[in-house]
């Protein structure tokens, strides 16, 4: 097995790369939108009503806006702040990874899982672009794992534990959580057999303990909608907010009534997952093929030396969700601790039956993915966004020494194919935090914007928009959103600036309002990258340009 010294050095370089992009600027649209959300409740102290914008808000539920504003009174209203819940509740889940492995199998592949699932690409990116599925993922993992624990040891308190993670879990994001959870348990149960735990007064103990969890968040849902049924929502009145979160929310998901028809594809989440689970996808793939075989070869006959509830888990999930006529790549984010662990076992299954033709096999997958991540950081830092200090290629320098000297390294296969896999998440996301990322959101017009607000002293209680677009990113840091007014009221106003895009400032002209000052920044949708904007020589032809212009 990896030796402790490597495992704990790697968890360091992991974390290390998490603080980094702790710093980097909030990107549009659901992650400084969230933000604002949160900021609100903390600015006019209403921990209750939740709001999207002038817009009443009933699409999620509140935990990850609460767990927002808490971090923002404790540390002030910042982005590095704004990130913290969901980068502790990563680490939750992966110490419940490692809890879970080792219940299922043992302490050596819990301890891989947690590291498989804190470098998966998906995961990391939840905590640079976030919104609330660090943390649902957080709580679900570490529920199942404190259920399973009760069915396998009749643990009092981690019976109690785990219906506290499942309400916070609940309260995050809604229905999801519990459908992940009690698949997963499900498929543990009918595999062990163990159904007489559920007769048991700890599991009337443990309700108790769910309802006093998410109890909070109903009340809240009960105050803005339930109360006030003349509230018209999406188009719709009478909406109880708790009749929503219990049966509404996930089937108009699965439907698209609410949100929208995006993705009738039901091959998306497959091919999604080839990207959000690197450096560990091909791993994943074995790993599911092999239990498959394994379970098929058994007629799925208990054996102790398997375990069912994370490829059970996995399969049903994906099916489900691969119905829903609304997809989002990140809704795969909260089964990746599943993935996660029965790619560990897989790995330490090789290991320990010195499988090794697979092994090598394997090896040679995971420097081909390295070779592209080597590939994917010299385009970035010599092409795309060509470094402006010498400082940078210093730091890059040493980085791929660290990565060729591992790569070169005589050492057991196993130990290089972990060692492999984590660098090439480390080297890819620490060039993303360190340079691409702050380089991409130079073209992000409302963050930049506010710079420009700030170095000239701009009040920001006097600036308008005259349309309904959402302006988040400049929202947040001016720590005030941007007020409207129409183009005739504006025209009553003095000493006003007003924030609007190249048709906006059009619409000014017409309407002969004048301005003595303007600034602009550049503008792109960075959320939505494609190869013109990539290259240097045709980024000026897909830029837009955001302009804050001051009425005398």
């Amino acid at each position: 097995m990896i030796a402790n010294l490597r495992y704990w050095f790697l968890i360091f370089l992991v974390a290390l790369v998490y603080i980094s992009g702790m710093l980097v600027t909030l990107f549009e649209n659901d992650s400084a939108q969230f933000a604002v959300m949160a900021m609100r409740m903390v600015q006019e102290n209403d921990f209750i009503n939740l709001f999207k914008g002038p817009e009443e808000y009933l699409d999620k539920p509140h935990m990850h806006y609460w767990l927002a504003a808490l971090s923002f009174k404790i540390f002030g209203i910042n982005h590095w702040a704004y990130r913290i819940p969901g980068i502790l509740a990563s680490f939750l889940a992966a110490y419940s990874c490692y809890g879970l492995g080792k219940l299922l199998y043992n302490k050596n592949v819990g301890k891989l899982a947690a590291l498989v699932f804190l470098t998966a690409q998906t995961v990391v990116l939840s905590n640079i672009d976030v919104r609330t599925d660090a943390v649902l993922t957080g709580f679900t993992i570490f529920a199942i794992w404190q259920l399973a624990t009760y069915i396998e040891k009749k643990s009092f308190w981690s019976i109690v534990f785990g219906a506290f993670g499942a309400g916070m879990a609940f309260s995050t994001k809604g229905q999801i959580a519990l459908l992940v959870i009690g698949i997963s348990l499900l498929c543990h149960l009918s595999y062990t057999r163990k159904w007489k735990v559920l007769f048991s007064w700890k599991v009337l103990v443990a309700i108790l303990v769910f309802a006093i969890s998410v109890s909070p968040m109903l009340y809240a849902y009960y105050l803005q909608f339930d109360l006030h049924p003349e509230k018209i929502i999406r188009g719709k009145s009478g909406r109880s907010g708790i009749f929503f979160i219990f049966w509404e929310q996930s089937f108009e998901r699965l439907s698209g009534e609410g949100h929208g028809k995006n993705s009738s594809d039901y091959f998306f989440f497959f091919h999604t997952f080839l990207w959000v689970f690197l450096p560990w996808t091909v791993l994943a793939l074995f790993a599911y093929w092999w239990r498959v075989k394994a379970f098929v070869k058994l007629r799925f006959e208990y054996n102790k030396n398997f375990e069912f509830l994370t490829l059970g888990g996995i399969s049903i999930i994906f099916i489900i969700i691969s119905f829903a006529q609304f997809k989002l790549p990140h809704y795969l984010n909260i089964v990746m601790p599943l993935f996660a662990i029965l790619t560990a076992s897989y790995l330490h299954s090789l290991h320990r039956y010195i499988k090794k033709k697979e092994i090598r096999a394997l090896l040679g997958v995971q420097y081909a993915i390295l070779s592209i991540v080597f590939i994917c950081t010299l385009l970035i830092c010599f092409y795309v966004f060509k470094f402006s200090e010498p400082q940078g290629y210093i730091i890059l320098i040493i980085a791929l020494m660290v990565v060729v000297y591992f790569c070169l390294k005589q050492e057991a296969d196993y130990i290089r194919i972990v060692t492999l896999s984590v660098y090439s998440c480390l080297l890819l996301n620490g060039v993303l935090n360190m340079h691409f990322y702050p380089s991409l959101l130079k073209y992000q017009g409302g963050s930049s914007m506010a710079k420009v607000i700030k170095e000239n002293k701009i009040p920001v209680n006097k600036i308008y928009k005259t349309t309904n677009r959402y302006t988040w990113a400049l929202d947040f840091y001016n720590q005030k959103p941007v007020q409207i007014s129409s183009l005739q009221e504006l025209k009553t106003k003095k000493d006003v600036w007003v924030y609007a895009d190249d048709k906006e400032l059009e619409e000014l002209r017409n309407s002969s309002i004048d301005w003595n000052k303007q600034y602009s920044v550049d503008q792109f949708r960075i959320t939505r990258l494609q190869g013109k904007f990539l290259k240097p020589t045709e980024r000026k032809g897909v830029l837009n340009k955001m302009y804050l212009v001051h009425l005398h």
